[in-house]
């Protein structure tokens, strides 16, 4: 079908964007032409440009690594033999990669690849709604690349591929992605959350002008209060619709069924068995090789200063969750937030064990190299997407877990963090006027079930965000608009500030002399 020709052609031509080859004037046989697509109707081509996000931001191998991996929240320890990997998962945490790491030059590709297929539909005649949404895909792709690598490259539509692409860096760069989303979000829809819409448009502003002052100096970031007054007006327009509300558990917004659940999300990536992202990553890779009922490779797991930040109250730390065709779980533990001490068979609650035959007990500390007897049991494990046991059981790599970009908790956090660095506080919704009310308001849910706070800080708002956001791919980012990126921490030294940004892939640089390399690699 013509869709399937074009994402495979869409990957062909965004490596061919990229690089700079001596002799590409021949024709290219996988190129679509525009008599190929039926007239006015690039549906299908819209359809490649949403599937084209799910490799670079779905999954635990490319933007979630890199903004994750780098911090105190994500760990992927070395266990004896298991998970080495040519040392690409510690040079991100220790913050030694070079231009030459695998996962940095990977989701540099594959975040470029969505720009060249957003941008390659616009030739074909797209209609407004459908040239709009392509051009948001395009800018939410471009602000990754920009929170990441400080710079993209663009091409015109149709342009020839035999020409270097351009660069756009830093300041110039944030500037043209405002300016795409303000041009483009009166014709994006109202919804759903899983298309690019109008509110995913106003979040999206949100982190521009939140951290626009970061993206002009990451070592040293001021914040107007112009912009954060902008945090605060856009924040409160997506309040005021009415659209999203606390679910009954934080959870649900990440849960299999999270499409009819979810009530805080405003833009997500739509997964259906059998068509899906890299979603299942999120559990496969925390789970024990022996986990049942469903079993996993071992990996990741946060370190013990993350854990340590919540409560013993606090519901995000863990739960017992129900979902349809899950397990028993007789003796109800645990199932998503943090995987910690004896794990247990959740359709027996027989206790599991490591492959040596000793009780698998989950820690909380854990080194990046692990060579005792207890390696396999590091380290706690953190899962914020439900199993979807229904896809499970139908073998293969699908699940109907739609992954979350944007929702309701972070667009608070925003607001309350722009009335501290300078806005003027106003009242939206229930939520309050004050930072603290609104930090408050999403801690004692009844979903999330913390305390309240007497007082905030900054310090205490990056923390809380930490609480609320883990593994949304926002850690680095917000831990660098903070000034804590660089610290030293357990396993790791104090960086150098160049650690501020990744390198632009050394392939990349050698074959345009467009691009200017990231200072200090």
């Amino acid at each position: 079908m013509a869709y399937y020709k074009f994402t495979r052609a869409a990957v062909l031509l965004a490596v061919l964007q990229l690089a700079n080859s001596c002799d590409v004037s021949e024709k290219l046989a996988g190129q679509i032409s525009d008599s190929q697509i039926p007239a006015g109707d690039p549906a299908a081509l819209l359809t490649g440009v949403y599937q084209a996000q799910r490799n670079p931001i779905q999954g635990c191998v490319s933007v979630f690594a890199l903004e994750e991996v780098s911090t105190d929240a994500r760990i992927m320890p070395t266990r004896g033999p298991d998970w080495d990997d040519n040392g690409k998962w510690r040079e991100l945490f220790n913050h030694t990669w070079t231009p030459n790491n695998e996962r940095v030059r990977e989701t540099f590709t594959q975040l470029e690849g969505i720009v060249y297929s957003s941008t390659d539909l616009l030739r074909f005649s797209p209609s407004a709604q459908q040239e709009a949404e392509s051009r948001f895909i395009r800018a939410w792709a471009m602000y990754l690349l920009l929170d990441l690598y400080d710079q993209a490259l663009y091409r015109d539509p149709g342009e020839n591929l035999g020409m270097k692409a351009r660069v756009r860096t830093g300041t110039e760069l944030l500037n043209y992605i405002v300016s795409e989303i303000n041009t483009v979000q009166p014709n994006l829809p109202d919804g759903p959350a899983g298309r690019a819409n109008k509110d995913a448009a106003r979040v999206l502003l949100m982190k521009c002008y939140l951290n626009k002052g970061v993206y002009a100096n990451r070592q040293a970031p001021t914040f107007d209060p112009a912009d954060m007054n902008q945090v605060i007006k856009l924040a409160d327009e997506v309040i005021n619709s009415g659209k999203y509300s606390f679910a009954p558990s934080v959870f649900d917004n990440f849960a299999p069924n999270n499409t009819a659940i979810g009530r805080e999300n405003i833009f997500t990536q739509e997964n259906t068995f059998g068509n899906a992202g890299p979603t299942r990553d999120f559990w496969k890779f925390v789970f024990h090789y022996n986990l049942l009922p469903v079993n996993g490779y071992n990996g990741p797991a946060t370190t013990a200063e993350f854990y340590d930040l919540f409560e013993a109250t606090d519901k995000r730390r863990g739960v017992a969750y129900k979902t349809e065709g899950g397990p028993a779980n007789p003796g109800n533990r645990v199932n998503v937030g943090f995987y910690i001490g004896q794990q247990y068979d959740l359709t027996n609650d027989a206790q599991v064990k490591t492959r040596a035959g000793a009780p698998l007990v989950f820690t909380k500390e854990v080194n990046l190299f692990e060579t005792g007897p207890d390696l396999e049991s590091k380290g706690a494990r953190p899962l914020k997407y439900p199993v979807d046991y229904v896809s499970e059981a139908k073998g293969g790599n699908g699940c109907e877990n739609d992954h979350v970009t944007f929702r309701l908790a972070d667009v608070l956090l925003m607001k309350a963090e722009a009335i501290m660095r300078g806005g003027t506080p106003t009242s939206a919704g229930q939520y309050g006027n004050t930072a603290l009310a609104i930090v408050n308001s999403i801690r004692t849910d009844p979903g999330r079930g913390a305390s309240a706070f007497t007082s905030l800080t900054l310090d205490m708002l990056l923390a809380e965000r930490g609480r609320e956001l883990y593994g949304e791919s926002w850690r680095r980012q917000d831990m660098i608009r903070f000034g804590k990126f660089l610290l030293a921490r357990k396993d790791k030294p104090v960086s150098d500030p160049t650690r501020l940004v990744y390198p632009i892939p050394q392939s990349q640089v050698d074959v345009n002399s467009n691009i200017t390399q990231n200072p200090g690699y």
